[in-house]
C-alpha cells in the first residue's frame, strides 16, 4: 500500500485529493497537514468526508512527513511549496507539487509571479499525456488548470506543425479562485454574470507557451479567462488559425478527429466527443473531453475542451501522476465517469 501525505489539506485541492484517495485501491493517506487547523479532525473542515477518514490535521516538520510517506502532495499557496519540497526530497520521498513553484524555469517563474525562487529543483511538468518521463520523476510540477485544458486542446495540431495562431477563450467555475472569497469569486458578483479577468496577462500563459512551444516553436498564442456562475469545470474554446497550405486539411472534420484519436491513442483520460463537449459530462471526473468544428471555407478550426478544474485540472491529474510515478495502473482510483447531469 502506498503511504500518502498531503501538505496543505484544508483547501479545495486538499479536499479533492482526500475525496479521490478515499477509494484508491493501492494508496492510503497517512498524514494531512495544516498549521492553523492542527488537532482538528479532517471531517470538521471537509464535511463531505465524514466516516471516510479517521485523521486529524497535523503540523509536523517536512522530515517527519517524508519518513512516514512514500509520496507527498504539496497543495499549498504559490511560494510556499519551495519551503517544503527540498526537505521532502532530501529525506527520500517523492513529491507532486500542485502550486506553481516547480512548473516553470526559475527565471520565468520569478518574472511571472514576482517573487524570488528560494529553492530550485529539477522537476518534470506533470501533464502525462505529453510527458512520459513522469514515470521516472522524483519531483513533478502539476500543471495549472487552464494550461491543462488549453494544451490538450491544441497539442495534436501543434505536433503536426499546423498552427499559425491560436486564441484561447476559457471559462472556469468559481472553485478555481480557491477557498478564500475574493472579488472575483464572491457570489453576488457572479450570479447571473460572467467576469472576464486578467484579460491579456494571466499567469498561466507561460505554462501554455512552454508546453505548446515544445511541440511547435512558432505558434502565436493569446489567452483570456472568464469566471462563470458554476462551481466546477473549465470549458476552453481554442480558435485555431492554421498556416497556409493546411486550410483544406482542416475542412475534413472526420480526418481531424481521427488525427486527434491517433495522437491520444494511449491517453486513457482524453475522449473525443464528436460533438461540442459539456462540463456536466466531466464534472467530478479526471477526463478531458475534446470536440472540434472547422469553419467552412476559412483557415479557422474551433477546438473545444472540457475538464473539471479540481480533478483533471488539479487533484485528479496529481493522482494520475502519482500512479505513474509509483508504477501502478494510471487509472487506479480515477476510472469513473462524470456526474452528469
Amino acid at each position: 500500500m502506498i503511504k500518502v501525505g498531503i501538505v496543505g489539506g484544508s483547501g479545495y485541492t486538499g479536499g479533492e485529493l482526500l475525496r479521490l484517495l478515499s477509494t484508491h485501491p493501492e494508496a492510503r493517506v497517512v498524514c494531512v497537514t495544516s498549521r492553523k487547523l492542527a488537532g482538528k479532525p479532517v471531517e470538521a473542515v471537509h464535511e463531505h468526508l465524514r466516516a471516510l477518514y479517521d485523521l486529524k490535521f497535523e503540523a509536523p516538520a517536512a522530515q517527519e512527513v517524508a519518513q512516514r510517506c512514500d509520496i507527498v502532495f504539496t497543495a499549498v499557496p504559490h511560494g510556499t511549496a519551495m519551503d517544503w519540497v527540498p526537505a521532502l526530497l532530501d529525506a527520500g520521498t517523492k513529491v507532486i507539487d500542485l502550486s506553481s513553484d516547480y512548473r516553470l524555469p526559475v527565471d520565468v517563474f520569478e518574472k511571472t509571479y514576482g517573487m524570488k525562487h528560494k529553492a530550485p529543483r529539477q522537476a518534470v511538468f506533470g501533464l502525462p499525456e505529453l510527458h512520459p518521463e513522469v514515470a521516472s520523476a522524483r519531483l513533478v510540477g502539476n500543471p495549472g488548470c487552464y494550461p491543462t485544458g488549453a494544451t490538450l486542446a491544441l497539442a495534436p495540431l501543434a505536433a503536426a506543425g499546423m498552427v499559425d495562431r491560436v486564441v484561447f477563450d476559457s471559462k472556469s467555475g468559481i472553485s478555481g479562485a480557491g477557498v478564500e472569497p475574493t472579488e472575483t469569486s464572491h457570489y453576488p458578483n457572479l450570479a447571473q454574470n460572467i467576469r472576464c479577468y486578467k484579460v491579456t496577462s494571466h499567469r498561466h500563459v507561460p505554462e501554455i507557451k512552454q508546453e505548446l512551444g515544445k511541440l511547435q516553436s512558432d505558434i502565436r498564442i493569446s489567452f483570456t479567462p472568464h469566471v462563470i456562475a458554476a462551481v466546477r469545470g473549465i470549458l476552453t474554446t481554442a480558435h485555431v488559425f492554421v498556416k497556409p497550405g493546411f486550410e483544406s486539411k482542416i475542412q475534413d472534420k472526420a480526418g481531424m478527429e481521427e488525427m486527434y484519436r491517433q495522437f491520444y491513442a494511449k491517453s486513457r483520460f482524453v475522449r473525443m466527443t464528436g460533438t461540442v463537449p459539456m462540463l456536466m459530462n466531466v464534472r467530478g471526473s479526471n477526463f478531458c473531453d475534446i470536440g472540434l468544428e472547422p469553419e467552412k471555407g476559412t483557415d479557422r478550426l474551433v477546438v473545444i475542451s472540457a475538464i473539471d478544474n479540481l480533478v483533471k485540472g488539479a487533484a485528479g491529474q496529481a493522482i494520475q501522476n502519482m500512479n505513474i510515478m509509483m508504477g501502478i495502473d494510471e487509472t487506479a482510483g480515477l476510472w469513473f465517469p462524470g456526474g452528469a447531469p
